[in-house]
């Protein structure tokens, strides 16, 4: 390992000893454990509460099917090679299974104990048939017996039946009866999915009980005569990770059919099971599905959450958070027509400039929806290209593709058929765009593509012009309301030509190296990423201002991890906003106090990314579809775009500083890889994704404009946005290792004297009690305001007073 420099200090130190790296699973379960506490959090309104509690089924669901079903596929191969940190496959199932266990046992207990009572004190009630009067009952009897028990097979296991198969994420009911002998018949009776799992009790509106427990009453009605001696539920989750050699499969969509068909009988990589389930019966199940008695995890009430959903949707505001709508973009306006000029309005504006869609503020209907309709039907659009990872059941985006065709535009669609667990929606798009003569490219072998990219060729008087727009969420206007992303409309030539190259990569035989202004995956991604943060370690090292600022889902690549370490170590100061995974360590004296890992969690899936990177004063703004992740970085087509307007770069300032005086909904990662939450104490509450609300509804009230308007009273504006003035990016020769920050008051501002901001205004600024924060303010207005750095309190100081 080379020596690492930091001023003239050299310091050995192994940057791939595993001490330094968090494991990927565990580190998932974290953010899990973090969507868990949103679902306990009285913060929260009682229905909002429930949204988290159904998320963390979802989110867990995915987790063993695709982490957990992965690791015992290694394990079933024989795989003994550590990971980064250190665990071998069976090392990291052991651990996620134990950390798991406790976060299931914590959603029930507080569904039983807190949850389900503030709901029925507050008029949604869901019960067992035990506690409904006679008349209820009688009535949910009929309900049963007329539209519930022909749906129903119960499928007996014994010497003349074999043992049923369990369909992945079922939820199911084990029966134990007998006729009178000594040995009990285990009968499984699936619950079917394609009923309501809350029945309403006959003339009370909100009062419900679950389906399962309704079948289990009136048992009698489908197995009569026989002697019950129990009835558990219990579901079953199976692994995901089924793949197929993509180099020797003969045809994609053939292949991923199979794939598709294969998972069905997958191995099982979870039981969940009632708490008091009989040993008899829990033995069959463990023996037939083949499941260790540490994958068998007992549940206290209903095993399944996700079908919760359908609670959050009824009509009581009381019970969930303010509603939101996504807004207009000033700048395109409500979308009220689809005449000619109408339509050819939004390439003109983009003309104009660029244009900064942040969803689900803006509303996806009216930006990139608009600009995907304008290109279908405006008369001087020549081609239309679009790349499709995940998109919706009954996608607009999809329909504006085939009007364009219809309307004789060459149209090109990438659809992403390894898309997980979208594969088959995909199958089904691909067969229309089709059907309908457009071209369509299935994916890359080797790689996903999950750019989110669309390109518009056009006509106009001086020449072919091209219109671009990247970004960082799907082309899916379902997720568009519910995860917060950014997109970039842009004519830029540059960043025009590049997508063109990227589009013929897709349909071409081979992908050109060379970009303009986008960094592509898995091309020049990693080397251009890699030197940006080299160059904010030779920046510090020369005393020239060094600063980051990355928000991203994922930091697992461990080659970012080590140039991030370095970074520290050169000076850097590095805030990092990471949603879920995260393998770096920060706090670690001598490697990684310079980093500060955050994390949000709230209404809106955050789902942006964006990288902000110093350079030395002339600074570099970026967003995209790539995370920080090896899978990203080397094995997907992903696609990250330069932002360099300065009002556009001034919004993702204002989100990125916003963030992180966040103090409703951050966490702060600490080195162990726990993760302690951002308390206002006696601050005014700061929600950044309200703060994001606020920000676009003034922007519509202020007419034609910035897609935001930026509460300068919220934010530092310490990050760049224009080039610095040359005394501040230069304040001291390179390799000094003075500290320049006690002396550069008198020689880059003026005061009227000598003395420094810091002396002037002695009274209006202290050194707070805080990990986090080194310098505090007072304002005029009798608040305060904290900083992280000496420029950031000087600044502040100076506004303020002078």
């Amino acid at each position: 390992m080379d020596a690492l420099r930091a001023g003239d200090a050299v310091t050995e130190r192994d940057l791939t000893d595993s001490e330094y790296y968090l494991n990927r699973e565990l580190s998932e379960l974290a953010f899990q454990k973090r969507v868990l506490r949103e679902g306990m959090d009285d913060r929260n309104p009682p229905l909002e509460r429930l949204r988290f509690l159904a998320f963390f089924t979802k989110n867990t669901d995915e987790f063993f099917m695709k982490r957990v079903g992965g690791l015992k596929q290694q394990i079933d191969a024989g795989v003994t090679k550590t990971t980064p940190d250190g665990r071998t496959p069976k090392e990291q199932w052991v651990e996620v299974l134990d950390a798991a266990r406790p976060l299931f046992t914590q959603q029930s207990a507080y569904w039983q104990s807190v949850l389900k009572p503030t709901l029925a004190d507050n008029g949604i009630e869901i019960c067992t048939p035990a506690e409904l009067s006679d008349e209820n009952q009688a009535q949910l009897r009929t309900h049963f017996e007329e539209s519930i028990l022909p749906t129903l097979t119960p499928l007996a296991f014994d010497p003349a039946h074999p043992f049923p198969f369990i369909s992945n994420l079922s939820l199911s009911l084990a029966v134990l009866s007998s006729t009178g002998s000594d040995e009990p018949t285990f009968t499984r009776i699936k619950i079917p999915p394609n009923q309501p799992r809350f029945i309403t009790v006959p003339g009370e509106a909100d009062r419900y009980v679950l389906i399962e427990d309704l079948i289990e009453r009136n048992l009698d009605l489908l197995l009569p005569d026989l002697d019950i001696r129990d009835v558990s539920k219990f579901k079953v989750t199976r692994n995901a990770e089924v793949r197929r050699n993509e180099e020797v499969a003969e045809d994609l969509v053939d292949m991923v059919e199979d794939v598709i068909e294969q998972r069905r009988f997958a191995t099982v990589v979870r039981l969940e099971v009632d708490a008091d389930m009989p040993d008899e019966s829990l033995a069959i199940l463990k023996d037939q599905l083949e499941v260790a008695d540490r994958e068998v995890f007992h549940r206290e009430g209903p095993i399944d959450f996700e079908d919760f959903f359908e609670l959050i949707d009824h009509d009581r505001p009381d019970l969930k958070l303010p509603a939101w709508s996504p807004k207009p973009h000033p700048r395109l306006g409500s979308v009220t027509s689809e005449a000619s000029d109408e339509t050819a309005r939004i390439f003109d504006e983009i003309k104009n400039g660029d244009i900064l869609a942040h969803h689900p503020y803006h509303s996806f209907e009216g930006t990139v929806q608009r600009f995907l309709n304008a290109a279908a039907t405006d008369p001087d659009v020549l081609a239309v290209k679009a790349a499709i990872y995940r998109t919706a059941s009954d996608s607009k985006v999809i329909q504006s593709l085939i009007n364009a065709a219809d309307n004789g535009k060459q149209v090109a669609v990438m659809v992403e058929l390894k898309a997980r667990f979208d594969e088959k929606n995909n199958l089904e798009w691909v067969r229309q765009l089709e059907e309908e003569g457009i071209h369509v490219a299935y994916g890359t072998v080797g790689l996903k593509t999950h750019t989110k990219t669309a390109l518009v060729v056009r006509q106009e008087d001086d020449g072919v012009q091209l219109y671009s727009h990247i970004g960082t969420g799907n082309y899916h206007s379902g997720t568009a309301k519910g995860y917060s992303d950014l997109g970039l409309l842009t004519a830029d030539r540059d960043i025009g030509f590049d997508l063109t190259k990227v589009f013929n990569f897709f349909t071409g035989p081979t992908i050109d190296d060379r970009f303009r202004k986008l960094l592509i995956a898995p091309v020049t991604m990693r080397e251009r990423f890699t030197e940006m943060v080299r160059r904010e370690a030779e920046h510090a090292r020369a005393g020239r201002r060094a600063r980051m600022v990355v928000k991203v889902n994922g930091l697992e690549d461990p080659s970012m991890v080590e140039e991030l370490y370095r970074a520290s170590m050169a000076g850097v100061e590095i805030d990092l906003i990471v949603r879920d995974i995260c393998r770096l360590r920060p706090g670690i004296d001598g490697l990684s106090e310079n980093i500060t890992v955050h994390s949000i969690v709230g209404r809106f899936l955050e789902h942006a990314r964006i990288f902000y990177f110093e350079n030395g004063g002339s600074p570099e703004w970026y967003i995209g579809s790539a995370d920080w992740m090896t899978r990203n970085l080397d094995y997907r087509v992903e696609a990250v775009t330069p932002v360099e307007d300065t009002q556009l770069r001034e919004q993702l300032r204002f989100i990125l500083e916003a963030s992180l005086t966040d103090n409703r909904r951050r966490w702060l990662m600490q080195s162990d890889g726990t993760y302690e939450p951002v308390s206002s104490d006696d601050e005014s509450v700061r929600d950044i994704q309200e703060i994001l609300m606020t920000a676009t509804e003034a922007a519509l009230d202020n007419g034609y404009g910035p897609g935001m308007i930026v509460d300068t009273d919220l934010v530092e504006e310490e990050l760049l946005v224009e080039d610095a003035a040359e005394t501040e990016t230069d304040a001291s020769p390179e390799g000094s290792n003075e500290d320049s920050s006690d002396t550069d008051d008198e020689q880059t501002y003026s005061d009227g004297g000598d003395a420094s901001a810091f002396d002037v205004y002695a009274d209006h600024w202290y050194r707070p009690d805080s990990e986090t924060y080194d310098w505090a303010v007072r304002t005029a207005e009798g608040e305060r305001r904290y900083f992280k750095t000496r420029d950031g309190a000087r600044n502040r100081l100076r506004t303020e007073y002078e």
